[in-house]
């Protein structure tokens, strides 16, 4: 008891001191005090993949789980990336963009937090956790979306998007990522013009960001997956209860389509990007997740190259 006692204690001001400072973030952006990082560091391509001379088939766009804080990929997210990679070297797949961060700044890299990382590592994950119930909150949202909307448009031009040019635009997200790409979907619209499709893995989101200018959304989870269970019972837009939220407008609509990649989990061996547990075929959990993301990227690049336009749902 003494013990419950001592850290709440000593989380209670980390938790009011992330709430503060994740909301000082987005109001510096509204405000217009600081100007979102554009640049990244030297070595690091804006996108990997299909040589940026060519159109590729697709430009994908990963959006990780709360253990993102640098420009480079986390160990997990950048087996994904490789993988993906790995089965379909037509795409050019972008991993720098910072979901946690309205002003595109990566954590890892500001001083003080520097010296948190090496020190009292949680708070990093907190800091990252506190920014998603902000980029949920009705009050910050709108803003946070544009911010973090246009931290990827601006990404993908960088890489060589050409707005106008009907080229498919991914966002593949990982847990918390769903919804700072649910939140992106108007921005990327209204500055890029681009075919869109959302895919969700093991998605954390408040299902309150409106999808209409999203051609899809593939939902990939697994009943063992608790994780994304608990967003679904936080988040009261997720619940069909809520019909008039964006979440099961798009429902309603035949946009969101739900793969089961049962027995996956959201963390640890049997995770849905485990390179290590394996399933009775034989593959990998990563190899499974990649070979059915790669399948449905490749699907919608043949259904828009046909029709040249987003498709109204489904593929």
């Amino acid at each position: 008891m003494n013990d419950l006692l001592l850290w709440l204690c000593l989380l209670g001001p980390v938790l009011l001191a992330e709430g503060l400072l994740a909301r000082y973030e987005v109001m510096a952006y509204g405000a217009g005090w600081r100007a979102p990082v554009t640049e990244l560091p030297e070595g690091v391509p804006y996108a990997r993949g299909a040589a940026p001379d060519s159109p590729p088939a697709a430009y994908v766009v990963y959006l990780d789980g709360i253990g993102k804080r640098r420009v480079r990929d986390t160990r997990d997210g950048g087996r994904l990336v490789e993988a993906v990679l790995a089965g379909a070297p037509e795409l050019r797949v972008l991993g720098q963009v910072q979901p946690y961060s309205p002003l595109a700044d990566p954590l890892a890299d500001r001083p003080v937090w520097a010296w948190l990382r090496h020190h009292v590592g949680l708070v990093l994950f907190l800091h990252n956790v506190m920014q998603i119930f902000v980029a949920a909150d009705h009050r910050y949202r709108p803003l946070y979306n544009r911010a973090v909307g246009s931290q990827i448009a601006t990404q993908l031009r960088l890489a060589g998007y050409s707005p106008g040019s009907g080229i498919p635009v991914v966002l593949l997200s990982y847990s918390g990522g769903a919804q700072v790409a649910t939140g992106a979907v108007d921005a990327l619209h209204t500055r890029l013009g681009c075919p869109l499709l959302l895919i969700t893995l093991g998605g954390f989101h408040n299902g309150a960001n409106d999808l209409t200018h999203a051609a899809h959304v593939h939902q990939l989870t697994s009943a063992s997956d608790r994780i994304e269970r608990v967003g679904t019972w936080i988040f009261p837009q997720r619940r069909r209860l809520f019909r008039r939220s964006g979440w099961n407008r798009a429902r309603r609509a035949g946009k969101i389509t739900v793969h089961r990649l049962d027995p996956a989990t959201h963390l640890g061996p049997r995770s849905y990007i485990s390179p290590v547990g394996l399933l009775p075929d034989g593959r990998s959990y990563l190899d499974h997740t990649a070979d059915t993301v790669i399948a449905l990227v490749r699907a919608f690049h043949g259904a828009t190259a046909q029709t040249n336009e987003p498709l109204p749902g489904g593929h």
